[in-house]
């Protein structure tokens, strides 16, 4: 990167930088301990004659290690083949209404929010407004160390249980959406796909733009014949490059559906995509008549629903990944 001219060709030293990122979050946290423990050293060292002039700054030493430790295990367990990826996260309203529109929305902005959050870059890129209120669905892909790895505990229904904004009668509603999640694929980029599997269609793109929106048919929308898998993209001006981050994306969707083949619980959600309804949701969010989020799969749960909301997920991320190491 100290060379001269590196950021002549950007695209390449853009790769650099992501691959130096994913690199530093797995190594920073082993200097930082190495350089704490060689400050314990050294305090022990001063207190040999005095321990009690010394036991303030050990205690924080030691409450920094233990900090540090949680981060290195929750590392460890995000070893999976992809987990470093970057991540296409798909939200789509299910059954439930104008109210699963509405929380489709609300599960779009606590992703944004945890990804924010977590210092990573959010770019949408596909975005289908319901007619009343909130969204259809909506595609983003997060960029960061990790990003995969991490959400992939969120594949799945999730289920929310409200008194109805849009129930004159006050009613109390349960609304449902589905979230997926697939590896940003760079590594498949040129894998080959029969044109006679696809079917492109192009139409205006909704949402922000301007006067651009109204005029070209800049969006455009991928349907995979063999498995009806569709993807859309209008988040560039251009056509060609909306349609290639959509092959992008669909390529992936389709590394990730062989993938599913040999993971019973990845197959079996492909396998109901149709169903975002009862009996199927991996979390609930209670808001009426009690407060609480609770993950059926591993049992963490919470009063705190808004905190969730607004993107407070590393506890339920947590309790996924150590759940499923120790199935492992």
């Amino acid at each position: 990167m100290s060379q001269p001219g590196f950021w002549d060709k950007q695209e390449a030293a853009r790769e650099l930088m992501d691959l130096k990122k994913k690199a530093g979050a797995v190594v920073e946290p082993i200097d930082q301990l190495r350089s704490l423990l060689d400050d314990a050293e050294g305090w022990i060292e001063l207190g040999a004659e005095d321990p009690a002039s010394v036991e303030g700054d050990l205690q924080s030493l030691v409450k920094q290690v233990d900090h540090i430790l949680n981060k290195v295990e929750f590392q460890l367990m995000l070893g999976g083949e992809h987990d470093n990826k970057n991540a296409i996260l798909t939200i789509q309203s299910g059954a439930g209404g104008v109210d699963a529109s509405d929380w489709a929305q609300m599960l779009l902005r606590m992703y944004v929010r945890w990804a924010e959050d977590s210092g990573f870059k959010v770019e949408e890129q596909d975005f289908q407004k319901a007619e009343e209120a909130g969204i259809r669905s909506a595609t983003i892909t997060i960029d960061g160390p990790f990003c995969y790895g991490n959400l992939k505990a969120e594949q799945g229904v999730h289920r929310l249980v409200r008194i109805s904004p849009f129930d004159g009668r006050a009613r109390r509603q349960t609304s449902f959406a589905s979230v997926e999640v697939v590896p940003e694929m760079d590594d498949v980029e040129d894998a080959e796909i029969p044109k006679d599997d696809l079917r492109v269609d192009t139409f205006r793109a909704s949402g922000a733009g301007g006067q651009h929106v109204n005029k070209t048919d800049s969006a455009v929308r991928l349907t995979h014949l063999p498995t009806g898998l569709v993807v859309s993209c209008q988040n560039e001006r251009s056509q060609h490059k909306n349609k290639a981050q959509a092959m992008k994306t669909l390529r992936s969707k389709l590394f990730q559906l062989e993938e599913a083949k040999r993971e019973a619980e990845l197959a079996k959600f492909y396998g109901d995509r149709a169903s975002i309804s009862w009996g199927n949701q991996i979390r609930s969010y209670v808001v009426h008549p009690y407060q609480m989020v609770k993950d059926l799969r591993t049992g963490v749960e919470t009063s705190n629903v808004k905190g969730v909301l607004d993107g407070d997920l590393d506890g339920f991320i947590a309790g996924y990944l150590k759940g499923k190491k120790i199935a492992e």
